[in-house]
């Protein structure tokens, strides 16, 4: 990536978001540009209080994952700070590469190490992974959704397909092309996809 001139926003704080945030669709945080977080990789988490999972990171030295960066005006940090309830905001450091000069303060969320929980009866929202992917193949293409599957832990989570009647409050709707890619990906990791309409059982309990 070739630097910009951003002299006049140097004291503008950017945050890098590596799930949902990477969807334009849900957001309108100026600035937003395609960038990487070294020694981070993502996983699925288990808290209490919701019968839903969190998309997090860990530390990982020997990985690098895809994301978007976008700042945050004002370092009003409030309203996002409230979308990601449950997460805590931490500095990035230096392990964002992207293309701004001179580089901003940037951070990204994760879920506190004494939040997470080894087991539960937890699931993935299909409505919440449609998003992301939409997001990563509109700004990484089909190679950046495979790194995307390829670099994200807890695939053995049961997936609850939400698609009629989605739960995420920020649910988009995609093309057959984004959906077959969704459905793709989760066939070939063999994902367990449960449906609404069928009777409850212990992996959708919360």
């Amino acid at each position: 990536m070739q630097p910009r001139d951003l002299t006049q926003h140097v004291m503008i704080p950017y945050f890098f978001g590596y799930g949902s945030l990477v969807n334009r669709n849900t957001h309108a945080y100026p600035d937003a540009q395609p960038a990487r977080l070294q020694g981070w990789r993502r996983s699925w988490v288990r808290t209490g209080g919701r019968d839903t999972v969190f998309l997090s990171v860990k530390p990982d030295p020997d990985s690098t994952i895809e994301g978007l960066i976008a700042a945050v005006p004002g370092a009003d940090w409030v309203a996002l700070d409230t979308r990601e309830g449950g997460y805590q905001r931490i500095a990035s450091g230096g392990a964002v590469v992207h293309g701004l000069a001179p580089a901003p303060d940037i951070s990204h969320y994760r879920v506190p190490d004494e939040s997470a929980l080894a087991q539960g009866h937890h699931v993935i929202l299909l409505s919440y992974l449609d998003v992301v992917v939409q997001g990563f193949l509109r700004e990484f293409g089909e190679t950046g959704v495979d790194n995307f599957f390829a670099t994200t832990d807890g695939w053995d989570t049961p997936v609850l397909n939400d698609r009629a009647e989605p739960r995420y409050p920020r649910a988009q709707a995609l093309t057959s092309a984004e959906t077959a890619s969704v459905d793709d990906h989760l066939t070939r990791l063999s994902a367990r996809v449960k449906h609404r309409s069928q009777t409850v059982t212990e992996t959708e309990k919360p």
